[in-house]
């Protein structure tokens, strides 16, 4: 049985997200001990900005109260807290939450890109830990194959909205003509990066604020056409700023209140312009407090729900036809699904059917005595097909009976009438 427990942006609030999210450092860890601790033969954890979901392959009944309260434990919260804003999904309802959720059907903005490459991320993850299995493998790489049709097949990713270019088109509220604009990028993150190409190509100029790695904002800021500069010139870089966008991963505030407030200051004017702060990290960079300061718009990215559901509205039509290809990909799957528990029946009746040839092609040979090289192979040609023209209707049978759904008893029933 597939599990999946987990929140997103449409079930709980960005400050629960923050609180329940698995850094990547830690996650290796995480995945060993949510098997350790809920005894799941399989896991795999999916945290992304707008949702942490827990997915495991489990035969217990009660491992989804297992999942949920590791969740609650490892990030020490209110298992009742928890409960209120959690989904829980198992079987067929867990499967189908897996493909759509690599397809962008479960995304604040339907057919962004960046899903799927978290998705493969998170299975490899969890592949490297050596929590994944065939059951979740399998899962990968169906669940994937579909993603990839829906973009392809359907007009559901073309012209692209991501959460990055929902905060451009914020942008463009703000100031209208984006033309050099300056744009500073704190954190060389995937998401700062996509938000900043989509400002270049509108104009703007970019800044990049290197971190730890200043080879990292260098390289960002060459393939954006800007230029990189320390993270020690925060508040310089701020004050040159008209729109910074923040994502860095860092597990505190990176931007405080003051740092905004002296950025003002250290140059005239400042106030009169309005100032555009884009917080898309997880936890949050920018300090709420920033957002009660004259002249500035701050935005995380419950901030950016606004503008996606308006993109939402308008693809509205190509979602459909990729909800009808994930459906079909997803009756697909299930139904193999249904068909792996025939095999061992199949494999028995293989088996016992092939032992039966056997003897009495052995008998047939005592009675003929010695026969030729081609004597034998015609023997063997026309035993062997014999029972292969005698297995092929029940075999046919039983996967049409796996395909439509079965009960227990009639395995033992048809074991039973095949002396198995």
């Amino acid at each position: 049985m597939i599990i999946v427990i987990g929140v997103s942006h449409r079930t709980a609030p960005l400050p629960v997200r923050e609180a329940l999210a698995f850094p990547k450092d830690q996650l290796r860890d995480a995945l060993l001990r949510l098997r350790a601790e809920t005894g799941a033969g399989e896991a795999m954890i999916l945290s992304t900005c707008n949702r942490v979901e827990l997915y495991a392959r489990q035969d217990d009944p009660g491992a989804v109260d297992a999942l949920e309260s590791f969740l609650a434990r490892y990030h020490a919260r209110d298992g009742r807290d928890l409960h209120a804003v959690l989904y829980r999904l198992a079987d067929a309802d867990a499967i189908r939450h897996a493909f759509r959720v690599a397809a962008s059907l479960e995304s604040m903005v339907i057919g962004e890109p960046q899903i799927l490459g978290q998705v493969k991320e998170a299975y490899l993850t969890a592949e490297v830990a050596g929590t994944l299995g065939s059951a979740l493998n399998a899962l990968r790489n169906r669940s994937l194959a579909a993603a990839k049709r829906a973009r392809t097949e359907t007009g559901i990713g073309q012209n692209a909205v991501s959460v990055s270019y929902v905060a451009v088109e914020l942008a463009r509220k703000i100031f209208g003509e984006l033309r050099d604009k300056n744009v500073l990028i704190v954190g060389a993150g995937k998401m700062s990066e996509l938000a900043a190409k989509h400002l270049v190509r509108s104009g703007a100029r970019a800044t990049v604020l290197g971190g730890r790695t200043f080879e990292k904002a260098e390289e960002l800021a060459a393939a954006l056409g800007g230029r990189a500069a320390p993270f020690e010139s925060l508040r310089a870089e701020l004050a040159a700023a008209d729109i910074v966008i923040s994502g860095t991963g860092a597990p505190g505030i990176v931007i405080r209140r003051d740092d905004v407030e002296h950025a003002r200051d250290a140059r005239g004017g400042r106030h009169q312009r309005p100032l555009f702060l884009i917080d898309i990290a997880v936890p949050r960079d920018i300090d709420p407090a920033v957002a009660r300061i004259g002249g500035v718009f701050l935005y995380d990215l419950d901030d950016l729900r606004s503008v996606a559901e308006a993109n939402l509205r308008e693809r509205q039509k190509e979602a459909a036809a990729a909800e009808g290809l994930v459906e079909r990909e997803v009756r697909e799957f299930l139904d193999w699904q249904k068909s792996l528990d025939i095999v061992p029946l199949l494999v028995e009746l293989r088996r016992r059917a092939d032992e039966i040839r056997r003897t009495e092609t052995e008998r047939a040979r005592r009675r003929l005595g010695p026969l030729t090289a081609e004597q034998e192979a015609a023997l063997e040609a026309a035993t062997t097909a014999i029972v292969n023209k005698l297995l092929h209707p029940p075999t046919v049978l039983l996967k049409e009976i796996a395909r439509n759904g079965y009960a227990a008893e009639q395995l033992a029933l048809i074991r039973k009438l095949l002396g198995l």
